[in-house]
């Protein structure tokens, strides 16, 4: 399978250059500078680890060596499927110095997941934890082997198992220490890793961001959140999402040589003792999970001063919840919005509240380029709702191995069509208004409608279904699926628990069930779904046949 790349126009690739954007690090360049200024400055806190600067260097010289001695070459892939753990940094870091490509899973997903982005992304190796909130990742490794031959590797944090053929990280890093293996640094014009899309038709695309394109990123993301070699950033939300990782998250903090503090969970419990025990100034949460923060924060013991910024995204915010952040936390809220390809915009700072509680912010770049447009591709007037498009120095302009979402997804002249509905407002402040297809926004986890219909669809006494978003004040979206049963009804848990047993992520199990004894078709004979889907979240509330 061909190496991933990902390029702009010359001219374009040339004024982003001129302009500061892009100036030839690589990640691999970064930390080892990091190491030079930082040295025993502690970089990164996990249980009861505490690296410095030149601590985590080390370790990833190990592991490069140690990847490039397994036969691995530059540009390979390596699914990291891997909690928020010390040995995340000293893996991608590794897999950095030694040209290979991190390609990035979330600890919710499951193997139906993780085989697409094995196949999909031509991954020769696969990382991850023995264990993680009651599940067993070597089970799932075991099974990913028999499904996918060309995954060759399985590296474990923890125990590898007796008699799997896996090989414990430890031992792996061993082998690098012993190494005489000098990694070649990888271009800043190539690709650094593979990220994954919220997948609005069935499972992910690969998204592969650059060396250069990502740092900049960083480097702004720094300077407009206020991220400073003093900063401490709490992981609370799984760090291989891009909005943790990047805006400007765990990334951000090691680039700028601030302290990056890691939860296994991000309930409250163990956010606020991290908290207070290592002067946590930064963290971003997701919509459902500041709710349940601003709860506890009301009767905590802990003490949360050093706390002083709270980035939002994943999902919108909306502005009742906004504006209570500040009374109830005692922090400046930045809204974030943005997507794994590209685009993102903050709320700065100093922006007046208002700004703060009924936007989501806008671009980090005077170069990023946006459009709205209707739905006709014509621009509309300031003020008013469309179809959001953008590029700009770090929007990608085509997925891996995907030419036909390429086709969907981006314009002739190199403009990613989002998805998105938003306004803007004097100043490039955007307001999203939500989803121009049927993908759910569940708590920040994208979800594909078709992705679970189909799964229905395989359900012997299923004859047909439609999956819709619904408004939840928690979640921002819940998931209905509404079914048309074939012979005798199935009970509502049994659709959900065929699901699980599908193997996808808990979080694409329907919330809610519905059965129905047909869906309205056009005048046609057919289903028009984005019609259809409309019509059922509209009956939703008069259904009472649900679970």
């Amino acid at each position: 399978m061909d190496r991933p790349e990902q390029s702009w126009p010359a001219a374009d690739a040339e004024r982003y250059r001129a302009a500061g954007y892009w100036r030839g690090e690589t990640f691999g360049q970064v930390l080892r500078e990091r190491a030079r200024q930082y040295g025993d400055k502690i970089a990164i806190v996990g249980g009861d680890q505490r690296w410095s600067y030149a601590e985590l260097d080390r370790r990833a010289d190990a592991m490069a060596r140690a990847f490039l001695d397994s036969g691995l070459r530059p540009g390979d892939r390596v699914i990291v499927h891997l909690p928020n753990i010390p040995e995340f940094f000293s893996v991608i870091f590794g897999l950095f110095r030694a040209g290979i490509l991190p390609l990035y899973a979330l600890p919710a997903h499951r193997i139906t997941e993780i085989e697409h982005f094995a196949v999909t992304g031509g991954a020769r190796a696969y990382v991850s934890a023995q264990s993680h909130d009651g599940f067993d990742y070597r089970t799932l490794a075991t099974e990913l082997k028999a499904r996918v031959p060309g995954v060759e590797q399985v590296l474990i944090v923890g125990d590898a198992g007796a008699d799997t053929g896996f090989t414990a990280l430890a031992d792996f890093q061993a082998r690098g220490e012993a190494s005489t293996t000098v990694p070649v640094e990888p271009a800043s014009s190539d690709v650094a890793f593979l990220q994954i899309s919220g997948g609005s038709t069935g499972l992910s695309k690969l998204i592969p961001r650059t060396h250069d394109a990502y740092i900049y990123t960083l480097r702004d993301s720094d300077r407009i959140c206020g991220m400073t070699e003093d900063s401490v950033f709490l992981g609370a939300l799984p760090i291989a999402h891009n909005f943790p990782m990047s805006s400007p998250g765990v990334l951000g903090a090691l680039y700028v040589g601030a302290r990056v503090v890691l939860s296994t969970s991000p309930s409250p419990e163990a956010g606020f003792a991290l908290v207070e025990r290592e002067s946590v100034t930064m963290t971003s949460l997701v919509p459902p999970l500041l709710l349940v923060w601003m709860e506890a924060a009301a009767k905590t013991h802990f003490k949360l001063d050093t706390l002083s910024v709270i980035q939002v995204g994943g999902a919108k915010l909306i502005p009742e919840v906004a504006r209570r952040v500040k009374p109830a936390l005692g922090v400046t809220l930045q809204q974030v919005f943005g997507m794994a390809e590209g685009l993102v915009n903050y709320t700065r700072l100093d922006d007046p509240d208002d700004i703060i509680i009924h936007t989501q912010g806008r671009p980090i770049s005077p170069d990023d380029e946006v459009l709205i447009v209707d739905d006709l591709g014509n621009p509309v007037p300031e003020g008013e709702t469309g179809h959001l498009l953008t590029r700009g120095p770090y929007t990608i302009r085509g997925y891996y191995n995907n030419e036909a979402a390429n086709q969907r997804s981006f314009t002739e002249d190199g403009y990613y069509r989002t998805g998105d509905i938003v306004k803007r407002l004097p100043g490039g402040y955007l307001v999203v208004q939500g989803r121009a297809n049927d993908h759910i926004n569940r708590a920040g986890e994208k979800i594909s409608a078709e992705e679970i219909e189909d799964h229905l669809l395989a359900h012997p006494q299923v004859f047909d279904a439609a999956v819709v978003s619904v408004p939840d004040e928690y979640l921002g979206e819940r998931s209905c699926a509404f079914i048309i049963p074939k012979g005798d009804k199935p009970r509502a848990v049994a659709i959900k628990q065929w699901i699980r047993s599908r193997g996808l992520a808990d979080f694409k199990v329907p919330d809610q069930v519905v059965f129905v004894e047909r869906f309205s078709e056009t005048a046609a004979g057919k289903i028009s779904r984005k019609e259809l889907r409309a019509t059922l979240r509209a009956q939703l509330d008069g259904t009472k046949d649900s679970a």
